[in-house]
């Protein structure tokens, strides 16, 4: 399975309508549909499709033809998706009509061009499953934490600092989550795992 880290554009044109095709980490979807909407105001359709993975690891898809004929536009998406066998993200394409209708097996065909040639754009790489997990240490030892966690390509996606300690939120692969435990244990950084990886 592959997937992005950052989003990707390209543009692909049919019979004078243009289609602005974005693919994102599924993380940014909703976000990116919103700006989307917000930057694209005159735009006639904004069709989408997703792949992740739930927490027992299944995948869960879905598409939107948005007012395009029923699975003409959405659909055409998602199978490319399929096929490339991308998950943890999705493409969104922003059309413009160009007053030539396609029909809808050129409607069909267009889509699916058009998320091809941003999937061809994009820097696909391998999916790795994230886990998150959470702990507590002392104040004095946040810039070791901090360094450990960069060094081991863990992402920190909160940090609240409490009365008496510091309370992390992270984010990475199951080996580096377990490597940093115990390297912390290994250099007597003094961590508290509160909630354990899922």
């Amino acid at each position: 399975m592959k997937t992005v880290q950052r989003e990707y554009s390209s543009i692909f044109e049919e019979k004078r309508s243009i289609f602005r095709a974005h693919i994102v980490p599924y993380r940014s979807f909703d976000d990116t549909r919103k700006r989307l909407i917000h930057e694209h105001p005159k735009a006639n359709h904004i069709v989408y499709a997703f792949r992740h993975l739930d927490e027992l690891g299944r995948i869960e898809e879905g598409s939107s033809d948005d007012g395009e004929p029923k699975g003409c536009a959405g659909v055409p998406v998602l199978n490319v998706m399929r096929g490339e066998d991308l998950v943890d993200c999705a493409i969104l394409v922003v059309r413009y009509f160009g007053g030539v209708k396609l029909g809808t097996g050129g409607m069909a065909r267009a889509y699916s061009s058009s998320a091809l040639s941003v999937v061809e754009e994009a820097k696909l790489e391998k999916y790795i499953r994230m886990y998150e997990l959470s702990f507590v240490c002392d104040y004095s030892l946040v810039q070791m934490v901090e360094y450990r966690l960069r060094r081991l390509e863990i992402e920190t996606l909160q940090r609240s600092f409490r009365a008496s300690d510091v309370l992390w939120r992270v984010s990475g692969s199951r080996d580096s989550l377990d490597d940093f435990v115990t390297e912390c244990d290994r250099v007597n950084i003094d961590i508290e795992v509160v909630e354990d990886m899922e």
